[in-house]
């Protein structure tokens, strides 16, 4: 059942010894405070890693009072419950739901890899990123360890990302070919970008449990975007699987392959694209020229006539 408005509006309590989670019945519990502080390698402020909500990381869109869903249930309670893309990101960015995903995601923020030694992990879910009236909507799989758990922004500080968004700006859907962090100041033209699953999963492999458990974010996502979405581009089968099941696709499942293309209700176009992964790209399973006939695909069967909104 979505939540009443007065849940939604719970008395919160803040102590000075750091933020606390909420879950969706408005309890408190405290979370340990992280002494350790890493300064962001772009903007130079310090944050513990994890980074809490509301600390001031770049783009962060919760706040230390944000409701937190803390099982399967919740985040059905208020995925279904929000009405904007500003209160679904905030909730998605502090997701507990799935506790094998919290704890490696907390695990990589504290042992990190070498190369980001000093630097503070986001180290929460990964909301969607872009514009929010897309034409195109690009869904990948989950964040990468090192990527989006790292910056805290999806397909962004990674090999894949690289491919991605080198791409998406070839196609004039970004405005730099490079995404580095959440504050290097690259916006989009008509695009959007998310992964079906918001947290790093160990092996980049989610169980089935916490695809279900997460698939409400997604719903939630479609709803409000879905009135200007055209096409949709999946990045590998398993966003390709999610994009049928969150449409609603009857009757046997298109087969997913690089090029693929089928039309779901309400008319939008599925697209098919192998996954950017390094090991795609280093083997030529899949090459850039590949990925800019798919994004020139979906920029002309989403009606653009060039760069658009990029709201």
């Amino acid at each position: 059942m979505p939540l009443a408005a007065a849940d939604r509006s719970a008395d919160v309590r803040i102590s000075n010894t750091g933020p606390r989670e909420v879950d969706i019945a408005g309890s408190i519990d405290p979370v340990t405070p992280i002494p350790h502080r890493y300064a962001h390698p772009r903007t130079g402020v310090e944050f513990p890693s994890p980074v809490p909500p509301g600390a001031g990381w770049p783009g962060d869109p919760a706040k230390t009072d944000t409701l937190v869903a803390r099982d399967a249930a919740g985040v059905a309670s208020l995925a279904a419950a929000v009405t904007d893309l500003g209160t679904l990101d905030a909730e998605v960015s502090v997701c507990c739901a799935c506790p094998r995903l919290v704890s490696w995601r907390a695990e990589i923020a504290t042992t990190k890899r070498r190369a980001y030694a000093e630097e503070p992990y986001w180290g929460r879910p990964v909301t969607g990123w872009g514009s929010a009236r897309p034409r195109i909507l690009v869904v990948g799989l989950a964040p990468a360890a090192h990527g989006g758990n790292r910056t805290g922004r999806v397909f962004t500080g990674d090999r894949s990302g690289d491919q991605l968004f080198a791409a998406l700006h070839r196609c004039g859907l970004v405005t730099s070919p490079v995404s580095v962090d959440a504050a290097d100041g690259l916006s989009t033209n008509d695009v959007r970008i998310l992964a079906a699953v918001r947290c790093a999963p160990p092996g980049n492999v989610p169980t089935p449990a916490e695809r279900v458990a997460c698939e409400p974010w997604l719903v939630a996502e479609w709803r409000l975007v879905a009135p200007w979405v055209r096409v949709v581009v999946a990045l590998g089968g398993f966003a390709w699987q999610a994009v049928l099941r969150l449409l609603g696709y009857d009757g046997a499942r298109p087969k997913f392959g690089h090029g693929s293309a089928v039309v779901l209700p309400p008319g939008v176009v599925l697209l098919g694209s192998y996954h950017p992964s390094q090991q795609n790209m280093f083997t030529g399973r899949l090459t850039p020229a590949m990925l800019d006939d798919v994004f020139s695909a979906a920029i002309e069967r989403s009606g653009m006539g060039g760069v658009a909104d990029s709201r």
